[in-house]
């Protein structure tokens, strides 16, 4: 029985992306509510490498990427095996592409870590048997909108982390995106809507609706 009231298929992967502080969580779960999806959600508080690296990146960046790479190949796993219906927070090719690359190039990662871990990867998920997302949501907007939101939710870790590196990020963030092609990607702007608003959130729905559509074998 389709359990969505809204025209998008029953077994359809979301996947939301976007850099630190534009609410990927909080959309992951409001879609979730919405559409009647379970929800997936990036497990930072049991990470154990995840203050370690905010204190020092160029020991702990290789640790924290491989944690997350083996973490995310997992939960993929789970959900493709569910058979769908899911909105996950955050996904898999950020950390490749963004993360890993930034560091290796900034000289916090080494090249032999870097290369090791470009190799598992590639391994791992670019192959023709690794499931892609129906749909990547890209959240973004004003940098110093961003900023500023990651300074207000005032998580420690972050809070210690100069504003430099989430300015490169954003940076990488959007050179990313425009070339990402695994799989339709709909692009909305934080500032554009409030997901506390029914009205609001109907209309980041029917734009969805336009990318994953129900069709008679569902």
């Amino acid at each position: 029985m389709d359990i969505s009231p809204y025209n998008i298929r029953k077994n359809s992967i979301i996947t939301i992306a976007g850099t630190v502080g534009v609410g990927k969580t909080t959309m992951t779960k409001r879609l979730a509510e919405t559409l009647r999806f379970q929800a997936s959600f990036e497990q930072v508080d049991v990470n154990p490498y995840l203050h370690l690296f905010y204190e020092d990146f160029k020991s702990w960046s290789f640790h924290l990427q491989i944690y997350f790479l083996t973490e995310r190949f997992k939960e993929q796993k789970r959900i493709y095996d569910a058979g769908g219906g899911f909105i996950q927070d955050r996904s898999i090719y950020e950390d490749a592409d963004i993360f890993a690359r930034m560091h290796y190039e900034n000289g916090t990662m080494t090249e032999i870590d870097y290369q090791t871990y470009i190799n598992l990867f590639e391994a791992m998920v670019l192959t023709p048997y690794f499931p892609k997302p129906d749909l990547l949501i890209y959240l973004d907007g004003p940098l110093d909108y961003i900023i500023d939101r990651i300074h207000k939710r005032g998580r420690s870790m972050e809070m210690k982390t100069p504003d430099q590196y989430w300015i490169e990020l954003h940076s990488r963030y959007e050179k990313w995106i425009h070339q990402f092609n695994l799989c339709p990607v709909l692009n909305l702007n934080i500032k554009e809507y409030n997901l506390n608003d029914q009205t609001s959130l109907e209309y980041i729905v029917k734009k969805i609706e336009k990318c994953i559509k129900k069709t008679d074998a569902n």
